[in-house]
């Protein structure tokens, strides 16, 4: 099956958060919005199917996952990223950022120290401080454009702030790190060192560029193993966050029960009937598709990259090894960051993520999300182009 990529789908006026939220979210409705991390490719006709016939089944009780659900997923790790899933680590929940917040109150205290490391998906900052957690970060080096740890300030920052829990983004949103195992490693073992439990967000691990590959932190060694919830989801993969499922990796037995009873007590129990069926289906039907998709968005991070290169220099591209959200470094264009949003947002009439959004120290950096048919991708950067 060949599938095209480039066929633009109406999303609006379906209750799309992307594009039907422009007016109430950011006070005006003509916008092209490239910002938040879903796609604008439907799923294939196959894997539709499927659900579909779920749907004419016509009911929808409560719904658990069974063991040919597992093992989709665990069939999925394996083959794709060389990790061994065993039935019972995996427990599912509705998304990795709800995981997180269940993570913070079932292994940390009120007023204890989380670290994070900006820029960053923003919501990781939220799960902290709306739990009445203190959050710490620990910068990110932007060096020659490019990203790297600060082991020294990462260390720092664990031992006089006391952290109890580490939230990594692995591969990184926004910055696009792949991180390598070397990286891990060192991180890792400083979380070990200092009693630090890690929360693993490894939702976007699917979606890598050229020969750059996911390492899962789990599976590096025995001590990671045991001392890690890894968030996974089909969401990013396949576009189906929608359908709200992800499934949260726990090998340590111990762990694995704590945070079971804390999603108990937030009465989170059975999923999604719709989201394990649409899960199951893309694991077991979607590897053309998956594959093809890489493939086009390659293809559109080269298109962004030659545009600006091209007609653009001022804004450059901050090099991805992974995920289809890309940033964009706009600090040469010489705006404030309030000039710069209103270039993007009342000139432009674009919608893309700040990068304040992000972290303080990112307030000209933009977020914009390539997983989009290229005539869209190509007028975003016109009208980018035009109002600057």
């Amino acid at each position: 099956m060949t599938y095209n990529f480039d066929t633009i789908v109406n999303r609006k006026n379906t209750s799309s958060l992307k594009y039907d939220f422009g007016l109430e979210r950011k006070g005006r409705d003509d916008l092209l919005p490239l910002w938040v991390a879903d796609m604008d490719f439907s799923l294939p006709e196959e894997i539709l199917q499927t659900i579909k016939e779920r749907v004419d089944h016509g009911i929808f009780g409560y719904t658990d996952p069974k063991e040919d659900y597992k093992n989709s997923v665990i069939h999925w790790y394996e083959k794709k990223h060389n990790w061994k899933i065993e039935p019972e680590w995996i427990t599912v929940t509705p998304g990795v950022v709800y995981a997180i917040s269940t993570a913070i109150r079932a292994f940390t205290n009120p007023k204890d120290t989380i670290l994070i490391q900006q820029p960053v998906y923003y919501p990781f900052s939220e799960c902290v401080l709306d739990n009445d957690r203190i959050l710490v970060n620990s910068q990110l080096k932007y060096e020659n454009g490019k990203y790297s740890i600060d082991y020294d300030d990462f260390e720092k920052k664990i031992i006089e702030n006391d952290v109890k829990l580490f939230i990594l983004c692995s591969p990184h949103n926004p910055v696009g790190r792949v991180w390598t195992k070397e990286e891990l490693e060192r991180i890792g073992n400083i979380c070990l060192k200092h009693n630090v439990l890690v929360f693993s967000d490894e939702i976007h691990c699917d979606i890598t560029y050229k020969s750059v590959k996911h390492i899962p932190f789990a599976s590096i060694s025995e001590s990671f193993k045991n001392n890690v919830i890894v968030g996974t989801s089909a969401s990013k993969t396949f576009n189906i966050a929608g359908l709200q499922v992800s499934n949260i990796i726990i090998p340590n037995d111990k762990l694995r029960k704590v945070f079971k009873q804390e999603n108990a007590a937030a009465g989170y129990s059975q999923a999604n009937v719709l989201g394990l069926v649409g899960t199951k289906a893309v694991y077991d039907l979607g590897e053309a598709w998956y594959t093809q998709l890489l493939a086009y968005l390659e293809e559109n991070l080269k298109f962004v990259r030659d545009y600006l290169e091209k007609e653009i220099p001022q804004i450059k591209l901050i090099e991805p090894e992974g995920t289809y959200l890309i940033w964009l470094d706009c600090s040469a264009l010489g705006l404030s960051s309030e000039e710069l949003e209103d270039v993007i947002l009342n000139k432009a009439k674009l919608w893309l993520d700040r990068g304040a959004i992000f972290g303080k120290e990112t307030s000209l950096f933009e977020r914009i999300n390539i997983a989009c048919p290229r005539s869209i991708l190509k007028e975003a950067l016109e009208r980018l182009k035009n109002a600057l």
